[in-house]
């Protein structure tokens, strides 16, 4: 039998489940993923009418897909921790952890705090959503290798699915277009690179919002910019809780974002990777300057490694500040290599200016380039940069601009009359 001829099969059944009260085998228990016969009918009839009314245009975002659904379901983003816990376990033939049996009861009370039918599958739509998800956005093909049923003779059978992704027959995927549009969603930041991206950079929500409405596809955010409005020197690691807050205000904008987190505000960068992606954070800039030095490279790998192994579907984009400190920039590109393998989807090397040696990173490095706007833009994409950001630019230009109106409001000059109303700065606020 082929794999679709076995999945079609209603010989051939799910692995069953026993009946429980409470954790992993509760859930188990009560969805439609484990179950046969009426109770099978009952269930996936729930989950379809669920998925129903769930619009696919609000799944294409950028983020952890876990979250993206979670939203969409009613729930808070933040479920999506415990989602993944609880993923690691879900598969009846693996061992159940007191973690997992605890998450389960986190998300019992998110989904309203009725341990039924209904709420056992809104959580497993959830479950199973995870790592396939994962997998397909990391070009795991099939995103799911393996399902498992039992033959008429009581025998293990693992169904290869390399020809039915989704499945096939009564447990098909209910869910496969939007599986497809959250990973549309992940991915959407990674394609605006198959073009050529200007990417200005803001340092609050209405320096961003003004910029979405000027009609930028996406918005990266300064780190001189944020830090030096809170008080705070830039690149010192200490403006994390400030660049979370700005980055969970951003993410309200309708288009991709993307935050620069300096070197990794030190600690935990998986921590960071995790919560940002859940947040719905696009991408990331890390950078490998130290003071007025650089990194070792091979250490600076561990972390763009970190950051992809917590957030896969996040747009990492390494920066060597071997141009913009002046310090050893013959290791540019092996630096910018080096980071590639540790699977940085773009490289930013600020300070890089000279034509010659823009062509020759582009010419080494298999992953887009970016720099900062120190060329005319039309001159830099036929070199072929594909990204091009303002940085500090902005922020510097405005606050520039803010002291020389008030200087002109002192002096009794004229002021500068091409500025916005205050109703259409109000008017940002709903962006």
């Amino acid at each position: 039998m082929t794999s679709e001829e076995l999945l079609l099969n209603e010989a051939y059944v799910v692995t069953p489940v026993p009946l429980a009260e409470s954790g992993v085998a509760w859930l188990r228990a009560g969805v439609a993923r484990f179950s046969e016969g009426v109770d099978h009918s009952r269930r996936r009839a729930f989950v379809e009418r669920t998925l129903s009314t769930v619009d696919l245009a609000s799944l294409r975002r950028a983020g952890a897909p876990v979250a993206v659904l979670a939203e969409a379901l009613g729930l808070s983003r933040s479920v999506a921790s415990d989602v993944a816990v609880v993923a690691r376990c879900y598969q009846p033939h693996v061992e159940v952890t007191r973690e997992a049996d605890e998450a389960v009861a986190r998300l019992v009370a998110a989904c309203g705090g009725v341990w039924d039918e209904e709420t056992a599958n809104r959580i497993g739509l959830l479950v199973q959503a995870c790592d396939a998800t994962r997998a397909l956005i990391a070009g795991v093909e099939p995103p799911v290798p393996v399902t498992r049923r039992v033959a008429p003779d009581g025998a293990v059978v693992e169904v290869d699915l390399r020809d039915a992704w989704f499945g096939a027959g009564r447990h098909s995927c209910p869910g496969r277009a939007h599986a497809l549009a959250l990973v549309e969603g992940a991915r959407a930041f990674h394609r605006m690179h198959d073009g050529f991206l200007v990417l200005p950079n803001a340092w609050d929500f209405a320096s961003a919002a003004a910029l979405v409405r000027a009609g930028f596809a996406a918005v990266g955010t300064t780190s001189l910019g944020v830090a030096a409005a809170h008080g705070i020197p830039d690149a010192a690691g200490a403006a994390r809780a400030e660049t979370v807050a700005l980055a969970r205000m951003l993410v309200r904008l309708p288009v991709p974002v993307t935050v620069d987190v300096e070197a990794g505000f030190g600690g935990d960068v998986r921590s960071l990777a995790a919560e940002l992606w859940e947040l719905g954070v696009a991408g990331v800039n890390v950078e490998d300057g130290r003071g007025e030095g650089l990194a070792d490279p091979v250490e600076q790998a561990g972390i763009v490694r970190a950051f992809k192994e917590a957030a896969p579907g996040m747009f990492v984009n390494a920066r060597v500040d071997t141009h913009w400190l002046g310090v050893d920039r013959e290791s540019t590109i092996p630096r910018a290599l080096t980071y590639v393998d540790a699977g940085a989807d773009g490289i930013f090397v600020p300070g890089l200016k000279d034509e010659q040696g823009i062509a020759a990173v582009v010419a080494a490095v298999p992953v887009p380039l970016n720099v900062l706007a120190q060329l005319d833009v039309r001159i830099l994409e036929d070199l072929g940069v594909r990204r091009v950001s303002t940085g500090s630019l902005l922020f510097r230009a405005a606050l520039g601009e803010a002291v020389r109106t008030a200087e002109a409001v002192r002096d009794g000059a004229p002021t500068p009359t091409n500025v916005p109303t205050y109703e259409e700065i109000q008017s940002l606020t709903g962006v």
